[in-house]
């Protein structure tokens, strides 16, 4: 792991605020932004390539990517996809061949229908997304969305997520905003939560996962403004 992987401690059990979230509430929020690259981002579209490149970076020292030496998932899946920007300009620039998504709000995935790569379009929630028979993926993306998933939620939606890896190298990656406050903390705005490192990884923990790479996502303190630190957190099932 990087010398930025030991987790925040907190000096008390985080609040219980995951039963906040209302799923009705949050989907109209989503439904009221616009489908682009702002929207998606709360209002700084200039992170977003910053964002991909370190993903892309992210995943090389874990031995994805088109260079020689390094692998490319023959099959993907993104949950919480959105507009696919992390589609387009992560998982089908170089990482995988075929990419199945997930994204509640229909509108969103309009444009992803029948792009080059786009396989499979789930619009339901993480939480209702089952997968289909006989279907095994290499690489699972999940990005800027599970805040809107109660911690059992996201243990099942994990749990389902580790029982299509592929046995041999698959990889589950997580990246997520993490509080600073000294818990997790509720948005009432899009009713989410935004969970410090330790209920991350006492979730994955949970969910049968392991970490075998945490790093703190770089470049995105852009004066004056400061935004969350955000983790990224590959992982594997336990017995791997």
């Amino acid at each position: 792991m990087s010398d930025q992987d030991s987790p925040e401690q907190s000096p008390n059990p985080p609040e219980q605020v995951d039963t906040l979230i209302d799923r009705d509430h949050g989907r109209r929020y989503w439904e009221g932004v616009e489908a682009t690259v702002n929207g998606m981002l709360g209002g700084f579209p200039h992170v977003s390539r910053v964002d991909l490149q370190g993903s892309k970076n992210f995943l090389a020292k874990l031995g994805f990517g088109n260079k020689p030496g390094k692998r490319v998932a023959q099959t993907a899946l993104e949950g919480g996809a959105g507009i696919g920007r992390v589609t387009e300009g992560l998982l089908l620039s170089g990482i995988a061949e075929q990419v199945d998504v997930i994204e509640p709000i229909a509108k969103f995935t309009e444009g992803l229908k029948g792009k080059p790569g786009v396989r499979n379009i789930f619009n339901m929630g993480l939480e209702d997304w089952e997968p289909e028979e006989g279907v095994q993926y290499d690489l699972i993306w999940i990005q800027w969305c599970v805040g809107h998933l109660t911690d059992a939620q996201l243990v099942g939606f994990l749990e389902r997520c580790k029982s299509v890896l592929n046995p041999e190298w698959g990889l589950i990656v997580v990246k997520e905003n993490n509080s600073t406050s000294g818990g997790d903390d509720f948005d009432e705005t899009d009713s989410s939560v935004t969970r410090e490192d330790a209920s991350f990884r006492r979730i994955f923990e949970q969910a049968g996962l392991r970490l075998i790479k945490v790093e703190l996502q770089k470049g995105f303190h852009v004066a004056p403004i400061a935004l969350l630190p955000v983790r990224m957190y590959a992982l594997k099932p336990v017995q791997q």
